[in-house]
């Protein structure tokens, strides 16, 4: 198996199937993390992976092998992110209207679980729509994405003890925020 590394060269150089490869290996992941930075808006996260894939098309020309490709997509969902939230007027309408209950097909799990298992994503959801976006942000990335350190110091462009700083003070509120929902 070719190494995102090898593939984002692989695009540079026109084999588009590359690309094809890409986005089959981290389409989902990319998805779960959108989805938790809109605050579980299923479809804001869709459209906001599709363009992080299309700007990957467009700037790829800068994509500067070998460094790690994983890093540098997720700095480009980071900053769309981050630009669509700044935009005035989308700033007040955003709302978790698109996180409706999608039913398990899974047989071996019972309704009442699932509708548990939504519930309690959804008070996580909540939760992490509380953080400031810079605490939300390495949260995300350190637990749902299991991105390293260094790693997300790369994709954030801060150094790793900002990151250390950010994930404390942001478990440390996300904590705060749960406890508070539960009682």
């Amino acid at each position: 198996m070719l190494s995102d590394e090898v593939l984002a060269l692989g695009i540079q150089q026109g084999q588009s199937g590359d690309l094809v490869a890409l986005v089959e290996r981290h389409y989902s992941a990319l998805m779960g993390y959108l989805y938790r930075m809109t605050g579980g808006n299923r479809m804001l996260s869709e459209d906001m992976a599709q363009e992080t894939f299309l700007r990957v098309m467009q700037g790829i020309a800068s994509y500067q092998f070998p460094r790690p490709f994983k890093p540098w997509l997720y700095a480009i969902a980071t900053n769309l992110a981050r630009n669509f939230f700044k935009q005035a007027d989308t700033r007040h309408t955003i709302s978790a209207q698109d996180s409706t209950f999608e039913q398990t097909d899974d047989p071996f799990i019972s309704p009442e679980v699932s509708v548990l298992a939504y519930d309690e994503s959804q008070q996580v959801i909540h939760a992490l729509k509380s953080l400031p976006a810079h605490q939300r942000e390495v949260v995300i990335l350190r637990y749902y994405q299991e991105l390293s350190l260094a790693e997300i110091a790369e994709i954030l462009n801060i150094p790793v003890g900002t990151v250390k700083s950010r994930l404390s003070l942001g478990l440390r509120k996300l904590r705060e925020v749960m406890e508070q929902q539960n009682q």
